[in-house]
Order: structure tokens, then C-alpha cells, then sequence
């Protein structure tokens, strides 16, 4: 008995110690989100845009830790230089509470969610889903709603399509014009979609599922293949392969979201299979994998179309 408390002892100290380790949900200033990673000796951080990257040079001590990093201003210009800021965090539990504090001027406040680890890989033979949902109507957007008001909207319908139309040309982060999601959300789900990119540009969409993992939507030769091109989990999950048509003809996807694991079927070829899905991707509108999430399309990138969105939700 004695023995046995000592252990319990033990291992409660030792978390009490380090309650920093594991995965966490970030919830960032400008309603944006990430996702960050604390293991012994190594620390990975997605921080609103972009993929995730190793932090090279952290302080860690018992519950807190600290690091610089230099943060652009959404759609500011290119020349100008991106200002630093001290970040710190301290975890409590399951919570973490952070701090961005600039070279001159007041800190600004951030906080995160601890996630849970990821399940075992589903056996999906057995998974029931149910009725399937037509999410686009072919005719409006009853069901959709920009994510951002106060952005410029591409988005309409034409000849039963629905169609971003938006200037931009280039991969960068941010752009002027919205997002789309669907007004309700979702847990766990199978989702089929179709989708079309010019052939006159590049080209470069993604459909983000429960509004945090983006699979990428390109064609086959398009120069902004994004983090690892079509079919692609944003900068998390490369495909075995480029199952992509070129530019200017329709394109199928499959999607099965399962125990936070991810399987993709492009044009009928199995591209992603059942892989785990370790934390939100770049761009993401939700970052905690607990909750339930919308279908998010990326309207601020290049033009897109997309038609006959079906999901069967997973019946638990």
C-alpha cells in the first residue's frame, strides 16, 4: 500500500511539473487560431497562417514557456518588416494562458485549450454514416454565410455552381476577399464535393473540415500547389501521390473524417489513408478538435468553383 501511494505520489508531481506537455488548441488575437506542440526538448507551433514549424530557440521552465517570434500584419506589404514579439505562455490544468508583448506598446493576451491525444485508427469497415445532406442547393446560398463580414464577397451562384471570384493571382497568406462556411456544423462525417480551377491561373482553394483541417484544392500543374498540392492536408499529411486533372476540368474528392483521422479518395484514387490528423492546419477558423465545426471553403486565394457537396455524418 505504502508503495503504491508513493507511485500515485510520484506521478502526480511529475504532471503538477509538467503540465506544459502535450497538444494545445490556441485561440490567437484577430479571431484567428493555432495549434501548438510542447514535448521534452522540442516545441512545434502553427500560429494563425502557414504550416507548422519547429520553434528553434524556446525557455521552458516547469509550466511556462517563452519564445520571440516575428508576426506580418495581415496584408500588409511585403517590404514591410515583420515587428517581434515576446511570447509566453503558462499552462494550469487544462488551460493556457499567453501573452504577446511587442518591443514598444501593451501586451496583448491569448489563451489555449489542452486536446486530448488521438484516438486509435478507426476501423472504418465498421463506421455507420448516416443520411446523406445536400449541402449546396445549386440554386443560392441558403445553408452558407461569409465567415467574414468585413471582407469583400466573391461568392455567388451561376447555372447551378457556386463560384469565388476574386482578383488575387498570387499564394499569399491573406487576402481581401471571404471565406465561405456552412451555417451548420459537424462532428465526425464523410463529405463528397466537386470542384473546378481556371486554367488562366494558377489556382489554389481548400475545403476545411469542421472548419480546421484544409484539404488543398488545386489542379495538377498548378504553380501554388500549396503545402504538398491536390488532395494534400494542408502542411500536415502529404498524399501518396498527384491524382490531380489539369486546370480547367472538374474535379471529384472524396473526404472521411473519423477520430480525428483523415482519408482522401481524388478522382477515384486513394491519396490519403486513414492517417491521424495531429492538430488544426493554417488558415483554420476553429482550432479545438473536441468540438463540432462547419464546412469552410478558402475564398481568399484564387477564383474557384464547386458543386454537389453531399455529407453523411458519422452515427455515433
Amino acid at each position: 500500500m505504502i508503495r503504491i501511494l508513493l507511485a500515485l505520489l510520484v506521478v502526480t508531481t511529475l504532471s503538477a511539473q509538467d503540465a506544459l506537455t502535450g497538444q494545445w488548441a490556441l485561440e490567437l488575437p484577430n479571431h484567428e487560431v493555432g495549434w501548438l506542440s510542447v514535448e521534452e526538448g522540442k516545441v512545434e507551433l502553427m500560429w494563425g497562417v502557414g504550416s507548422t514549424r519547429p520553434v528553434e530557440k524556446f525557455d521552458r521552465q516547469k509550466d511556462q514557456l517563452s519564445f520571440e517570434r516575428a508576426i506580418k500584419r495581415p496584408l500588409a506589404p511585403k517590404d514591410e518588416p515583420a515587428p517581434k514579439y515576446r511570447i509566453t505562455m503558462t499552462a494550469e490544468g487544462e488551460k493556457l494562458s499567453g501573452s504577446m508583448t511587442p518591443e514598444s506598446g501593451p501586451a496583448i493576451v491569448f489563451s489555449g485549450k489542452k486536446q486530448p491525444p488521438i484516438p486509435a485508427r478507426p476501423d472504418l469497415e465498421g463506421v455507420v454514416f448516416g443520411a446523406p445532406i445536400r449541402l449546396f442547393n445549386g440554386e443560392d446560398l441558403d445553408g452558407w454565410r461569409v465567415s467574414n463580414a468585413s471582407k469583400k464577397n466573391g461568392w455567388s451562384v451561376r447555372e447551378g455552381v457556386l463560384c469565388n471570384d476574386t482578383p488575387k493571382t498570387d499564394f499569399g497568406a491573406y487576402g481581401e476577399y471571404a471565406n465561405l462556411r456552412t451555417e451548420a456544423e459537424f462532428e465526425d462525417f464523410q463529405l463528397h464535393a466537386e470542384y473546378r480551377l481556371p486554367p488562366e491561373v494558377g489556382g489554389n482553394s481548400g475545403i476545411y473540415l469542421r472548419g480546421m483541417y484544409e484539404v488543398q484544392v488545386t489542379h495538377r500543374d498548378s504553380k501554388m500547389q500549396g503545402i504538398n498540392g491536390p488532395g494534400a492536408l494542408f502542411g500536415r499529411i502529404t498524399p501518396t501521390h498527384n491524382a490531380g486533372k489539369p486546370a480547367g476540368e472538374w474535379e471529384e474528392i472524396d473526404i472521411t473524417l473519423v477520430d480525428r483521422h483523415v482519408t482522401v479518395v481524388l478522382n477515384g484514387e486513394k491519396v490519403i489513408d486513414n492517417q491521424p490528423v495531429l492538430g488544426c492546419t493554417g488558415g483554420a477558423l476553429k482550432s479545438d478538435a473536441t468540438q463540432p465545426g462547419p464546412i469552410y471553403l478558402q475564398g481568399d486565394h484564387t477564383n474557384v468553383q464547386y458543386r454537389n457537396f453531399v455529407l453523411r455524418p458519422v452515427i455515433k
